[in-house]
């Protein structure tokens, strides 16, 4: 069997391991063709040493001689800087991880579209903020792009691809995040540290309170709609405390399929790198005897604005979508910094959206206009909340 070359964008962040830790335990299945992290020099240089990559790049340029030095008598060439970034993306590998975080993962991720073979997306951002043009190079180029995220990896297992007209509806689970169970007021007192731990996923911070305020389900339903062939209306989200149902998709029969599973990164990853066929993971084995029951509630809109904000940004389309993700990653990052409050988020978010309606994006450049226009008015929004 031929080695498939992969490529892993984000190799040092929790996607990024969880991946690696997949491919060294087959070596001989993969081989590693580029690997890159945005200022892990030393987590970057382990991996490419650990998995003999050809290529490691470092996002910062100004970390190009520490790890150069770093990986020194190893072979793997080294490089740095959003070019080579994008030169490493383009390099036509079979399999290639998407896993950058925010939109500074969108050049990457089309630079890989563009050079067909399978992308494994886990940046969600970069398919919120440009879907259509996402989906659209993919098609151009004779790519395969494949969901990493749960939800969207349990819809693709789930969905009957050959007949998309039998599907009534896709429903993505929410755990409920940290904060499920608490009132506005304590969710108003709640500090980075709280909104970080989540009790089900092992995440990074930002995705960590992207799911503490419900914002990432709503992401997730925009990102849905992007990937599967339904209307705005047929995606729709629940709150699952157990996190194992994944998602359920919905037939006209009344049938309903769902892809159930422990909660560990591991088992999307591994259904993307194997696809079509099938790898063992070292992920434990459900077993539902012991979890016991499986609860599902609705969200609370009062407690959780950030999803009711996404929604709205589904059915009205255009370049919506773009200014809520740049406006959200504006408000988590103060929040984590300690500059606003847990509420603060979906509040500056809504101002953004409420104050800037450019038209829907026709380029990247179009998307990056925009997104930063959003930023600025985020900030412009996030003044005014903390003076």
């Amino acid at each position: 069997m031929t080695a498939r070359s992969v490529s892993i964008f984000g190799a040092t962040g929790s996607i990024g391991t969880s991946t690696l830790d997949l491919i060294e335990r087959e070596p001989d299945r993969f081989r590693v063709k580029a690997l890159s992290a945005q200022r892990d020099v030393a987590g970057l240089a382990d991996a490419a040493r650990r998995t003999r990559a050809e290529l490691a790049v470092i996002g910062d340029p100004a970390l190009y001689a520490p790890l150069k030095e770093a990986l020194a008598g190893s072979g793997t060439e080294v490089a740095a800087g959003e070019g080579a970034l994008i030169e490493a993306a383009a390099l036509g590998t079979d399999w290639t991880m998407a896993a950058i975080v925010g939109i500074a993962g969108l050049k990457p991720t089309m630079a890989a579209l563009e050079a067909g073979g399978t992308i494994a997306l886990a940046n969600k951002e970069s398919l919120v903020s440009a879907g259509a043009l996402m989906t659209g190079a993919a098609k151009a180029h004779g790519a395969t792009l494949l969901p990493v995220d749960s939800e969207h990896n349990a819809v693709f297992q789930c969905f009957d691809h050959a007949a998309p007209g039998s599907i009534r509806k896709i429903t993505l689970t929410a755990s409920g995040g940290p904060f499920r169970g608490w009132s506005v007021e304590a969710m108003r007192a709640a500090t980075p540290a709280q909104a970080v731990k989540h009790p089900n996923w092992s995440m990074g911070a930002k995705i960590s309170v992207d799911s503490a305020t419900l914002m990432n389900k709503g992401l997730e339903l925009i990102e849905a709609f992007h990937l599967f062939p339904l209307p705005a209306e047929g995606f729709d989200a629940i709150i699952h405390p157990q996190s194992v149902v994944h998602a359920l998709v919905d037939y006209v029969d009344g049938s309903v399929l769902a892809q159930l599973g422990t909660p560990d990164m591991r088992t999307p990853i591994a259904h993307s790198l194997a696809w079509p066929a099938r790898m063992a993971t070292p992920c434990r084995p459900l077993d539902l005897a012991a979890v016991g029951r499986l609860d599902f509630l609705a969200p609370d809109p009062e407690r959780f604005p950030a999803l009711a904000l996404a929604r709205d940004v589904l059915a009205a389309g255009g370049a919506r979508a773009a200014i809520l993700n740049a406006a959200n990653e504006v408000a988590v990052a103060a929040f984590l910094e300690g500059r606003i409050g847990f509420l603060d988020i979906a509040l500056i978010v809504r101002k953004a959206l409420d104050r800037y309606d450019p038209p829907a994006p026709a380029s990247l450049d179009d998307v990056f206009a925009i997104d930063a226009e959003a930023r600025s008015t985020a900030r412009a929004a996030m003044e005014i909340i903390t003076a």
